[in-house]
């Protein structure tokens, strides 16, 4: 039994809807498919969640929301007339989403959880219609009804465990079951999404509770790449991956396949496969449990933009006991979430993503720790980026950071912090935002012996 995943891009349009139907026909074992909203059609386009929480931005702030609301009904209108379908179900989708408008939370992300959810609720609904108009006997399965329960954080939820033990009963479904990706309830019947991206995470959910024997995640590429090709077109195609390396890489901005996906999939140990919807004969990649390596091999480059570092010092920091845990403390209470904490005897950095940073929240912040610590001198940086090097064959690799650290020396890219994973399969590197393309290009010639 597979879980089959297709991407916003993978459901676009009619055409591409046609090609989901296709292979998910073409293999009797593809029993559970779950689906984003429409993705862009092409570059300039606007995806219809961006749409939605356009639309929703427009309510929250008490301005006129016909225009925005049309926008939408307009995207699955033309959807519906390219496949024919029923008449009614635009009229439904309009219906669904002023209910939801008029319905609406006086909690805002609620709400904006809400709206955003309908985009691949409704698009679930449009291509179970179109599996039926086939002779496919396969139905629409509304999350709540199945069970799929999540945190009240709202925009970034996370999987209740009783999840699992509700959907496992999907694995009987006798039809093929289009589950919207994306988002599910709360205890309270509530409406939450787990973060962009997140149908990857349903699809991992889902595979996880049924004990799928693959969980095939169908995207716009044939594969995952050892980086990114936009920075340098050669790099080469991966085609088997750990579960520790692909979370690393995800992580740190492969954005082929959602970190947080990797997690249910781990638990249940089920394999994932990343494939193209254009090309479903590809390959694709693999990610195991375990694979053969060799020693002092690197198997990807990842690098995100968008990261800040908070640089504090003060002297003697290293006697004092519970310096560490009130500096996180106090990164909690204001709702802040570290990525990394590189640190020394009178000095500790800690990387942030710069999203969550207003003005007003980073004077906050500044303020606590000079005040709760009494630190010598504290101060954030903004414009960073993180470069991810992963690999299972980087254990015990003499020489290694020393080769990686030259490239970026000869390339002259300055390094404004490194840090080695404890599990010794990835290093990461922090440089300014205008570097991390030429020091991607540099690492990859290096490491990767790409020309």
């Amino acid at each position: 039994m597979k879980v089959a995943k297709f991407g916003g891009s993978s459901v676009a349009d009619a055409q591409q809807i046609l090609k989901v139907v296709d292979i998910v026909k073409a293999d009797p074992d593809r029993r559970i498919v779950v689906v984003s909203a429409p993705g862009k059609r092409f570059p300039d386009d606007i995806k219809v969640t961006d749409l939605l929480i356009t639309l929703a931005d427009a309510v929250i702030a008490g301005q006129p929301y016909e225009s925005e609301l049309a926008t939408v009904v307009a995207r699955y209108a033309e959807i519906h007339k390219a496949l024919d379908l029923d008449a009614a179900i635009v009229t439904e989708i309009e219906t669904d989403l002023r209910g939801r408008i008029a319905d609406r939370s006086s909690n805002d992300a609620q709400f904006m959880d809400t709206i955003k959810a309908s985009g691949e609720d409704n698009n679930a609904k449009i291509i179970a219609q179109v599996f039926a108009n086939q002779g496919v006997q396969a139905r629409y399965v509304d999350p709540k009804d199945a069970g799929m329960l999540l945190s009240d954080d709202f925009g970034n939820a996370h999987v209740l465990p009783d999840s699992f033990q509700n959907l496992a009963s999907l694995r009987d479904e006798q039809n093929i079951v289009i589950f919207p990706g994306f988002f599910g309830y709360t205890r309270q019947g509530e409406v939450a999404t787990f973060p962009r991206g997140g149908s990857d995470i349903t699809g991992a959910i889902l595979a996880a509770a049924v004990k799928a024997d693959a969980y095939e995640n169908f995207t716009d590429v044939d594969s995952v790449f050892a980086m990114d090709p936009r920075i340098l077109g050669t790099a080469p195609a991966i085609s088997l991956l750990t579960y520790r390396e692909m979370r690393e890489l995800s992580y740190a901005g492969f954005g082929v396949f959602h970190d947080e996906a990797i997690v249910p999939a781990v638990q249940a140990k089920v394999p994932i496969c990343i494939k193209n919807t254009n090309r479903p004969a590809a390959p694709g990649t693999m990610i195991v449990a375990e694979r053969r390596y060799e020693h002092g091999e690197v198997t990807g480059i990842a690098s995100a933009d968008g990261f800040s570092a908070i640089y504090l010092s003060k002297y003697m920091m290293n006697r004092e006991v519970g310096f560490g845990r009130r500096l996180l403390q106090i990164l909690e209470e204001e709702q802040l979430s570290f990525e990394h904490a590189p640190s020394g005897i009178d000095n500790m950095s800690v990387i942030l993503r710069s999203a969550p940073f207003s003005a007003e929240k980073e004077q906050q912040v500044l303020d606590r720790i000079q005040t709760e610590l009494e630190t010598d001198d504290v101060t954030i940086e903004h414009g960073l980026s993180l470069i991810m090097i992963v690999g299972e064959g980087m254990r015990y690799a003499v020489g290694l950071a020393a080769k990686a650290c030259a490239a970026l020396a000869d390339a002259g890219v300055n390094i404004e912090m490194i840090n080695q994973g404890s599990s010794e399969i990835s290093i990461m590197f922090g440089v300014k935002e205008v570097d991390r393309k030429h020091a991607v290009q540099a690492l990859g010639h290096a490491l990767l012996k790409i020309d």
